[in-house]
C-alpha cells in the first residue's frame, strides 16, 4: 500500500470512528470475551487427555503430544495471514467465520477414532482460533470509541483465566465424563457466540475494493516455510534424544533462515506485503515486538515449565505443582485490571520497567534454594505469584503501544503481538526441555535455566526506553 492509499484509509477510519452507530459495548465485549476464553482454555484443557487419549486411541505418548504441537504450529502460522484477512473482508466476518472453523472443527475433533485424524482437526480447529484474537481487537478498536484502550487491556485478564480453568476443566472431564468432551463443550459456546454475533456485533463497514489489500501468496509461503521449519526445529530441541548437530535439527534451522530472510526481503520490495516491514522494525513497532517476545512470550515459557521444575527439584506432586499456576494466573488477572485503571496516569513505559524487574526477581526466586523455614511449595509460590504480577503489569502497556501506533491497522498489529508471544513462549520450552532431557531431568540444571533467563529479561530494560510513550485514551 502507497503513502497516498495509506493516507485515504486513514481519513476513511477517522471519518467512520465519528460515524460509528450506538454499540452495546458491555454485550459485544462480553460475546468477545466469551470466544477468547473458548481458544484459551481449549490450548490448555488438551493436555490434561494425554494419557487418555494414548490409551483409548491406542498410540504413543510422542503422537498423542502432536495434538498440542499442531494446535501451536497451526496458530502461529495462520495469525499474520487472518490478521491480513481481516484488512481485507471485515473484522465481524472474519471472527464468524473463525468461530465457525473452530466449532465445527472441534465436533470432528471429538468424533475422531485415531490420532491422525485427531491432530488435522487440530490443526484445523487451530486455524479457527487465530482468527479471532486479531478479529476481536478490531471490533474493540473500531467501534468502542475513547474506552477502546482500556477494553484491549481488559484482554490481558481473560488469558490467565483460560490458562488456569482449562487444566482444572479438562481433569473432571477425562475423570467422570469422557475425553470427548473436551472438544464437544466448545459447540454450545461456539453456537451462541455466532448468534450473539450476529445479533449485536455491527456489520462491517462498505470497504472500497481498490483499497482493499492485495493477497501476498508468495509472502504466505515464505512466512508459512520459515516459521513451520523454525516450529519443528524447536519441536525436536525438545525431544529426549535431541542433538544439536543432528543432521534433521541443522536442516530444519537452515530453511528457517533462509526462508525468513526471503521472506523479509520480499516484504521490503513487493508494493503489497503480507506483513508491511513498517510493523515489524518501524519507529516503535520493533520495540514493541521485542519487548512482547523478551517479557511476553519468554515470560509464558517460564511458567509453562514450573510444574515440571517442582516436580523435579522438590518432588512436588503433579497436583499440588499445578496449583502454582493458579497462584500466577490469579496475580496476573488482579494485576492486569489495576493497571488498566491507571495506565493513562502512569503511560506504557513505568508498568513495563515495574512489570520487568518484578518477572526477573520472580524467575531468579525460583532458581534459589528455600530460605530460613520457608517450605519449598511456599517458596516457589511466591516466585510465580511475582512473576504474575509482572506479567499483569505490562499487559496494557504492551497491548495499547503497538495498537495506539496504527489503529486502523489493528488487527495486524494483534496478530503480530500473538505471533510474538508465541514464539517467544515455544522457543523457550523448546531449548529448556533439550538442556533438562540432556541432564536427565535434574532440577539443578532447570534452576541455571531460570538464572540465564533472569538475566536475558533484565537485559531487555533498556529496550523499554524505546517503546512510544502516551498519556490518556488514543
Amino acid at each position: 500500500m502507497n503513502v497516498s492509499q495509506n493516507a485515504i484509509v486513514d481519513n476513511n477510519f477517522l471519518k467512520q470512528d465519528e460515524q460509528k452507530p450506538e454499540v452495546r459495548k458491555t454485550v459485544v465485549f462480553t460475546i468477545v470475551s466469551l470466544a477468547l476464553l473458548m481458544i484459551t482454555v481449549d490450548g490448555t484443557i488438551v493436555a490434561t487427555a494425554l494419557h487418555t487419549l494414548q490409551h483409548e486411541l491406542h498410540t504413543t505418548i510422542n503422537w498423542t503430544s502432536w495434538t498440542l504441537t499442531a494446535y501451536s504450529f497451526g496458530f502461529v502460522l495462520m495469525l499474520p495471514i487472518t490478521g491480513k484477512f481481516c484488512e481485507r473482508y471485515g473484522n465481524r466476518r472474519i471472527f464468524l467465520i473463525s468461530i465457525g472453523t473452530f466449532t465445527t472443527a472441534s465436533v470432528f475433533c471429538g468424533l475422531s477414532n485415531n490420532i491422525y485424524f485427531l491432530i488435522a482437526f487440530r490443526v484445523l480447529q487451530s486455524a479457527g482460533g487465530a482468527g479471532i484474537t486479531p478479529s476481536v481487537t478490531g471490533i474493540i478498536v473500531n467501534h468502542f470509541g475513547k474506552t477502546r484502550d482500556r477494553a484491549v487491556s481488559m484482554f490481558g485478564s481473560i488469558f490467565p483465566i483460560g490458562a488456569m480453568i482449562g487444566p482444572i476443566f479438562g481433569g473432571l472431564f477425562v475423570t467422570y465424563l469422557n475425553w470427548r468432551d473436551i472438544f464437544f463443550v466448545n459447540v454450545p459456546i461456539g453456537i451462541a457466540v455466532i448468534l450473539l454475533s450476529l445479533k449485536y456485533i455491527p456489520s462491517d463497514p462498505a470497504m472500497n475494493k481498490r483499497l482493499r489489500p492485495k493477497k501476498d501468496h508468495i509472502g504466505v509461503i515464505l512466512l508459512g516455510t520459515g516459521l513451520l521449519s523454525c516450529m519443528f526445529a524447536a519441536s525436536y530441541l525438545g525431544g529426549k534424544r535431541a542433538e544439536l548437530i543432528s543432521p534433521l535439527f541443522l536442516s530444519l534451522l537452515a530453511i528457517a533462515i533462509i526462508a525468513l530472510t526471503a521472506f523479509f526481503k520480499h516484504i521490503y520490495r513487493s508494493q503489497n506485503p503480507l506483513i508491511s516491514p513498517g510493523f515489524i522494525t518501524g519507529q516503535g513497532f520493533g520495540a514493541v515486538n521485542l519487548i512482547n517476545i523478551m517479557l511476553g512470550g519468554i515470560t509464558q515459557g517460564v511458567i509453562a515449565l514450573v510444574p515440571l521444575y517442582a516436580t523435579n527439584r522438590y518432588g512436588i506432586n503433579a497436583l499440588n505443582s499445578g496449583t502454582l499456576l493458579v497462584a500466577e494466573g490469579i496475580a496476573a488477572i488482579t494485576f492486569s485490571t489495576l493497571f488498566t485503571m491507571i495506565l493513562r496516569r502512569t503511560g506504557y513505559r513505568p508498568p513495563l520497567y515495574f512489570g520487568c524487574i518484578t518477572i526477573v526477581i520472580g524467575t531468579a526466586l525460583l532458581a534459589i534454594n528455600p530460605i530460613a523455614k520457608i517450605s519449598p511449595y511456599l517458596w516457589l509460590m511466591v516466585a510465580t505469584f511475582l512473576i504474575g504480577i509482572g506479567a499483569g503489569a505490562i499487559n496494557p502497556s504492551c497491548r495499547n503501544a503497538g495498537l495506539q501506533l496504527a489503529p486502523e491497522h489493528s488487527s495486524i498489529i494483534a496478530s503480530l503481538r500473538s505471533m510474538c508471544l508465541q514464539v517467544g513462549s515455544i522457543v523457550t520450552i523448546a531449548v529448556a526441555t533439550a538442556i533438562i532431557s540432556g541432564s536427565n531431568g535434574d532440577g539443578k540444571i532447570q534452576a541455571d535455566v531460570y538464572i540465564v533467563v533472569a538475566l536475558l529479561l533484565l537485559a531487555s530494560l533498556p529496550f523499554i526506553k524505546h517503546i512510544p510513550e502516551h498519556h490518556g485514551s488514543w
